[in-house]
């Protein structure tokens, strides 16, 4: 079967990005597509799975309920949110809307007891906030305040910099990148380019995969490409933002990129190579199988790569 076909059996959250990424589809069609995300399959199950309360398994960051499985669980407001953008689904959906008022209302966070929208103290947890909220269209200026002025001298950010970190950490790095170029969408503070400008300098210093001082490889799994992401670094996810915010490819680029190529399966297809482990609410696919979200983004690296 054609890559582009068995793509396009998926989840409504695939069919939409296929359409508008891939087949540079009618916007028409790639908007009526996309409003289906809120109303049938993953989109759907994620709206339907908030409780009573207003939000997600009771809580900002953390489940209410003891989790099941060992590790992060990942069902509570915050990692369904970014789900939810992940998916794609339409921010003016009335739906989501609802959601999101529900959530300014009622959530706080674990820490302090503090407003979700008003932040937390960790910046890999505000990064994905403010990602989530510029998505959703709420206003997190203090908090993006909070993210430039904690910026570290190499360029980048660590979530372990209040425990004494001094360096910079491309699992927090590539999170804040992603709040800062979304933030930059809908604000002319020329501190925000110039922030996100060395953050990815900072990546790309290291080629994407390796430290600066030996060359040797950080971690395998930042060669392991995962769905959702969460708040893990890995090559596709830091190739996808540089696409996204239109970098021009580049040498410094071209292992990660390598990389992406190398994993392509015979038949087309891309596999998932990890999962994170602990609750979550959607299965997204097995570690080795072939699978529509590390495919679709794999095309999409690639279209954008070779130009």
């Amino acid at each position: 079967m054609d890559t582009i076909d068995w793509l396009l059996q998926g989840d409504p959250a695939i069919r939409w990005q296929v359409l508008r990424d891939l087949l540079d589809a009618d916007p028409g069609e790639v908007a009526a597509e996309r409003a289906r995300v809120a109303r049938e399959g993953w989109g759907a199950q994620l709206l339907a799975e908030r409780g009573d309360d207003g939000q997600w398994a009771g809580g900002a960051h953390f489940p209410k309920a003891e989790p099941t499985l060992p590790g992060q669980p990942w069902t509570s407001t915050s990692h369904v949110l970014t789900e939810l953008r992940l998916l794609g689904v339409d921010p003016a959906d009335a739906a989501v809307r609802a959601a999101i008022a529900d959530v300014a209302r009622v959530t706080r966070w674990e820490y302090d007891d503090l407003p979700f929208f008003d932040g937390e103290v960790e910046p890999c947890i505000n990064a994905a906030l403010v990602t989530n909220a510029v998505y959703y269209g709420v206003d997190v200026a203090p908090v993006v305040e909070r993210l430039l002025g904690e910026r570290m001298e190499d360029g980048g950010w660590n979530c372990e910099q209040e425990r004494g970190s001094v360096r910079s950490s491309f699992d927090s790095t590539i999170a804040v990148l992603e709040a800062l170029a979304a933030f930059e969408l809908i604000s002319d503070d020329p501190r925000v380019p110039e922030a996100r400008r060395s953050g990815e300098a900072y990546l790309l210093e290291r080629g994407l995969l390796r430290r600066r001082s030996t060359g040797e490889l950080i971690s395998e799994g930042y060669r392991a490409f995962a769905f959702p992401p969460r708040w893990h670094y890995d090559a596709l996810r830091a190739l996808e933002h540089f696409r996204a915010v239109g970098a021009a490819p580049d040498e410094r680029m071209a292992e990660a990129i390598e990389l992406v190529r190398a994993k392509r399966r015979d038949d087309g297809t891309w596999p998932l190579d990890a999962r994170h482990g602990g609750d979550a609410r959607i299965d997204y696919g097995e570690v080795g199988e072939p699978n529509r979200w590390i495919t679709l983004q794999a095309l999409r690296v690639l279209r954008w790569a070779d130009g």
